[in-house]
């Protein structure tokens, strides 16, 4: 039993530093409903590591990532607003994800682990897959933070300042496509969109800067994930909510905090 929490712990802690600066842009942003429409990519890639006989992962990161590609290329040659691109491409999604379902034959999998996680079936080559994605995003977060802020701040002033703002959000899009692939594991496809932006919200209501914002929100969410866990094995309810509503009682803290 000890292995077992020792094994969701690392995992949990591991998705909380991936999901806390990267939910902060998605609150600067305001693409709350990117990660919605991730989340329905994640069922199609699914059904096609299913289809193709591949594992799982590779299926929900490639589809994630070709969802992050195909927006930035329609927002960057067509006019179109970025939330109706967002509502399309969720709803194509999930769409081809219940049609190449359809194709498979004999398909045994628990799809309540997908939709609300499965943290404590975590394995250790799980958790070693989430350290290596989590080193490489934070290693190229480290690398383009300065850059990423400020286009989340004022696209214009970033290009005045020579960045190419472009291939910036389309970085910022793959890093969190990868990143939603990671998470699933932990919270599911329904929940892995209140992961990135609760810690993050809740951050912006207690700190003073970006820097400051995304180190706390990777605190919230190590303690929402700890409080989920524990709460888990006590009580006996599912990880994934369990961490949700953990996040939810600590956003309603700093609201409190926040009128004083």
């Amino acid at each position: 039993m000890e292995e077992l929490l020792l094994r969701a712990v690392c995992a949990g802690l591991l998705v909380a530093v991936l999901t806390g600066p990267l939910g902060c842009f998605v609150v600067w942003q305001r693409m709350a409903y990117f990660g919605d429409t991730l989340a329905h990519s994640a069922l199609l890639g699914v059904a096609i590591s299913l289809y193709m006989e591949v594992p799982l992962g590779y299926g929900v990161l490639a589809c994630g990532i070709s969802i992050a590609l195909a927006l930035a290329w329609l927002h960057q040659h067509h006019a179109l607003p970025m939330d109706t691109l967002l509502g399309i491409l969720a709803h194509v999604a999930l769409a081809s994800g219940v049609i190449v379902l359809g194709f498979v034959s004999n398909a045994h999998v628990d799809w309540l682990a997908y939709l609300f996680g499965d943290l404590l079936a975590v394995g250790w080559q799980d958790v070693q897959r989430m350290a290596i994605v989590t080193a490489v995003i934070c290693s190229i977060l480290f690398f383009c933070w300065r850059k990423l802020v400020v286009i989340a701040v004022d696209q214009e002033i970033a290009a005045v300042d020579g960045i190419n703002v472009q291939a910036y959000r389309v970085v910022l899009l793959v890093l969190m496509a990868a990143t939603i692939a990671t998470a699933i594991q932990v919270v599911g496809v329904l929940l892995v969109t209140a992961l990135l932006i609760i810690p993050a919200t809740t951050a912006r209501n207690v700190t003073r800067s970006p820097r400051q914002m995304a180190f706390a929100a990777i605190g919230i969410g190590c303690i929402a994930t700890l409080a989920g866990i524990a709460a888990s094995y006590n009580v006996d309810v599912s990880v994934g909510p369990a961490i949700v509503v953990a996040a939810f009682l600590m956003f309603s803290a700093s609201l409190a905090l926040r009128t004083r």
